[in-house]
């Protein structure tokens, strides 16, 4: 029965009901029951880590969730756990669970289809971590997240907020997708896989590391599965262009994510000064030897230093409603010599938005610069674009200043 257990259900409601404030004292209070108990290991090269188990891993290949390799993995959860580091699972298999509860072997399409394998699996999934936790004497909670909850701003500091007091009680949280109501015909309200989830959960409780264990052993120069002589890339210092190109979409039919997404969660993660490595969980001690600082997989450095919380709430996307495009000098303005985004300086506005909404910021060539929140909606800057400062109060008939992005309201990559 699930009032026996220790399973702690944290709902998309209670999560948007709680105050910041209420949030904020209980892990006030949980920082001070806990301060005596919890080990501090200052001296490892990651205290804080965020695992994504693959569907593929789960299920060692087959159709179902293999007990087996999740006990292995399980373990070395526990073992970590043992030496006083926090961590935090973002784990697929739900579906598949449901699959084989329900005894379906055919594929089956469409949204619908998906949330009702999720609603069986969800609780079988749940019910296997906290029986091998159990043996660990480890109290397990879970967290069912969906992009709309962190889309507003006090939804995104309420979901941190629990993570963070979960962290402190020596809890460990389950995160997955809450793929009953999630939908992403309706203005991206999806992550879309698991892979982009546990960047942003990264990015939520300020992770030291994101550990993505699939079946595959990393990024290769090739497809390995095409090109026998690919050789794996054992250290990414920045994803660009280049490094792109690299992944192919291995998707298989239990899983949704393949080295695309994770190259696009690594980015994520990395730009909010998080650690990424993606590595095979198959191979033995594969999460100690990662988080003892071994070089296994492929490992991404961070190309910032940690952001405070809302400035890795800007650069999650969330809540990203347009671009503006800039210039080469307006682009060597912002990255090099941290100014404000003028007028002057943008070439184009893409997508509608208002006064106070964050927007990503591209160079001429289209690559990523940053975000910001604007002073003027789209069809302001649209009007304004390319003009001197000076200017805008006589086209538009009001000012609301020369910055149509701060510098105080920018992050730049």
């Amino acid at each position: 029965m699930w009032g026996e257990t220790h399973l702690i259900q944290i709902a998309t409601g209670f999560a948007l009901a709680m105050t910041i404030s209420l949030q904020l004292a209980i892990i006030n209070t949980c920082m001070a029951n806990n301060k005596n108990t919890k080990t501090t290991t200052k001296t490892l090269p990651y205290q804080r880590i965020v695992v994504k188990l693959g569907t593929s891993l789960l299920t060692g290949g087959g159709d179902r969730l293999n007990e087996e390799v999740m006990s292995t993995l399980v373990a070395q959860v526990a073992r970590l756990h043992q030496q006083g580091r926090e961590l935090l699972i973002v784990s697929s298999g739900a579906v598949a669970a449901g699959r084989h509860k329900l005894g379906l072997t055919g594929e089956l399409k469409g949204i619908p289809c998906k949330q009702v394998l999720a609603a069986v699996g969800q609780s079988r999934l749940m019910n296997v971590y906290e029986q091998l936790l159990a043996k660990h004497n480890i109290t397990v909670a879970q967290a069912l997240l969906t992009k709309a909850d962190l889309t507003d701003r006090a939804g995104y500091l309420n979901t941190r907020n629990t993570l963070l007091a979960l962290l402190e009680l020596r809890v460990i949280c389950i995160v997955n997708e809450n793929d009953v109501v999630a939908v992403d015909e309706l203005k991206e309200a999806k992550f879309g896989d698991n892979d982009n989830l546990s960047a942003m959960v990264a990015n939520l409780v300020d992770a030291d590391l994101l550990l993505i264990l699939s079946d595959i052993a990393g990024l290769y120069t090739a497809d390995p599965h095409q090109h026998p002589d690919a050789r794996l890339i054992s250290q990414v210092e920045r994803i660009d262009g280049a490094i792109e190109s690299l992944a192919t979409d291995t998707t298989g039919k239990l899983s949704t994510g393949g080295m695309i997404t994770k190259l696009e969660a690594a980015k994520l993660a990395t730009s909010s000064g998080v650690t990424v490595v993606i590595a095979n969980g198959r191979e033995p001690d594969i999460l100690l030897k990662v988080a003892a600082g071994e070089t296994v997989g492929t490992r991404f450095l961070p190309t910032a230093s940690q952001l405070e919380s809302r400035q890795r709430w800007m650069l999650s996307g969330l809540a990203t409603k347009g671009t503006l495009v800039v210039d080469a000098g307006a682009a060597l303005a912002l990255k090099k010599q941290q100014r404000s985004l003028l007028a002057a300086g943008i070439r184009a506005v893409e997508g509608e938005f208002e006064r106070g909404d964050t927007v990503n910021i591209d160079d001429p060539q289209g690559a990523r610069l940053g975000c910001g929140i604007v002073n003027y909606s789209s069809a302001d800057i649209a009007a304004i674009k390319g003009t001197h400062s000076n200017t805008i109060a006589t086209l538009l008939g009001y000012d609301y200043g020369a910055e149509v992005v701060h510098r105080n309201n920018l992050v730049i990559l």
